[in-house]
């Protein structure tokens, strides 16, 4: 499991947005058919659709929370928004996936201007079915303090993918 962190130590996941932690669970977040793989670099022309996230918890009684970010947000250099926040879904049954949620929080597009951005999945495991208080903004956020709030602890999946803006070059 220590080889699973790897990336996201090495990604600065780990330290900017999560503390270090023992990966429980099995996430899987695909696009279009194409899975993210920490630290890959994904299109944002390929990413402006929710991706299917699923989880194999371990039965239909866990249930889980799934929060997306942008660490770099407005650019990696100076980061003063961080966490930007894209996508919150409470309530996800512990074998199924993310549509079998509830959105608390809408996808929004990832779009990088400046730079590289990291955009970080984590997946916590609730206590029980709850009601998560959404944020009153999504620059500022804190994957943190929000786990902390809503009593979610550490996280128990993550999975992080790196885009930037695409010229017309790039697109081709």
């Amino acid at each position: 499991m220590a080889r699973m962190l790897e990336p996201l130590i090495v990604g600065r996941v780990i330290g900017d947005v999560l503390d270090s932690f023992s990966p429980t669970v099995k996430m899987t977040v695909t696009y279009n058919n194409k899975q993210v793989c920490n630290g890959h670099e994904l299109f944002p022309s390929s990413v402006n659709t929710k991706p299917r996230v699923e989880v194999n918890g371990s039965d239909m009684r866990s249930f889980f929370t799934l929060v997306m970010t942008d660490p770099d947000a407005p650019g990696p250099s100076d980061p003063y928004l961080r966490e930007h926040l894209h996508w919150i879904v409470t309530d996800i049954p512990g074998t199924t996936d993310a549509t079998f949620g509830r959105e608390v929080v809408s996808y929004e597009i990832p779009r990088p201007n400046i730079g590289i951005h990291r955009f970080v999945f984590a997946l916590f495991k609730q206590k029980s079915r709850q009601t998560v208080n959404p944020p009153p903004s999504r620059d500022h956020f804190s994957t943190r303090k929000f786990a902390e709030e809503n009593e979610l602890g550490l996280p128990v999946a993550a999975v992080f993918f790196n885009a930037q803006r695409e010229t017309a070059a790039r697109r081709r």
